[in-house]
């Protein structure tokens, strides 16, 4: 990972806090909560089974919605989306 971003990561960190303890960052970013951009600018949709478990979840309109600078930073500006997520076979 270039050295500017993660500083910038390092910086996004240092100024929140995380329930979850950072788990994201201590997998690489391969254990990242599943959310989608919609075109918001601080905001990406949230499309995890119980959101409310998370801090930075917003719920409106019976639609959730991610808040979490860190995540919101590697959608919007490193593009990294969420995992594909396996259906569970029955």
């Amino acid at each position: 990972m270039d050295e500017a971003i993660s500083r910038q990561i390092n910086e996004i960190i240092k100024r929140m806090t995380c329930r979850k303890g950072f788990k994201c960052t201590a997998s690489g970013f391969e254990n990242l909560c599943s959310a989608k951009d919609i075109g918001l600018k601080r905001h990406l949709q949230c499309l995890e089974l119980m959101p409310s478990l998370c801090e930075y979840s917003l719920e409106l309109d019976k639609k959730s919605f991610c808040a979490c600078p860190l995540r919101v930073y590697l959608t919007k500006k490193l593009h990294i989306q969420s995992p594909e997520k396996k259906a569970s076979a029955r």
